[in-house]
């Protein structure tokens, strides 16, 4: 991958990268492994890019994907791990793991369905309803109806836990 590539065309997008890996991963040598196979998959499929959506919608989509396609294989122990390092602007940027407020929050959206977890992500990224919907193949309304009932189930849960 080249790093014109990366600078132009995931770096502008590492926040959401970051944050899809961080919902699906319980350790910062996880979360690592899943970063870089989502930025190797958005390199190789990066031809397969239709520009039927926006660049930023394909990127979700291909994060959810790898993150949901890993976490599969991470239960039947069969991983590939693409490279050993990251790039230093992930390194300085994630503090993935720092934060016990946002470990609070992340455990609360690891007990959510792989769905709804993909739902609320990029609900808290303040992507609008229909965008959401496009990327997870579902409707508008429905995608709403969903994120009332998961902050319902997140709230419980955070509050369960104090």
């Amino acid at each position: 991958m080249g790093s014109d590539f990366y600078q132009l065309w995931i770096l502008p997008f590492a926040g959401i990268i970051i944050k899809i890996c961080r919902a699906y991963t319980n350790s910062q040598e996880d979360f690592e492994d899943y970063y870089q196979e989502v930025c190797l998959q958005i390199w190789r499929s990066k031809d397969n890019f239709n520009q039927q959506s926006e660049w930023s919608t394909w990127v979700y989509r291909v994060s959810l994907n790898v993150c949901l396609t890993y976490l599969k294989k991470s239960k039947t122990g069969d991983k590939h791990i693409a490279s050993d390092t990251l790039p230093d602007e992930v390194i300085d940027d994630s503090r993935a793991f720092s934060s016990d407020e946002i470990n609070q929050l992340y455990n609360a959206i690891k007990h959510l369905s792989e769905t709804d977890r993909a739902i609320i992500l990029l609900y808290l990224e303040e992507k609008p309803y229909q965008d959401i919907a496009d990327i997870l193949g579902s409707n508008i309304n429905n995608i709403g109806v969903r994120i009332t009932r998961i902050k319902i189930k997140l709230n419980k849960f955070i509050h369960q836990e104090q």
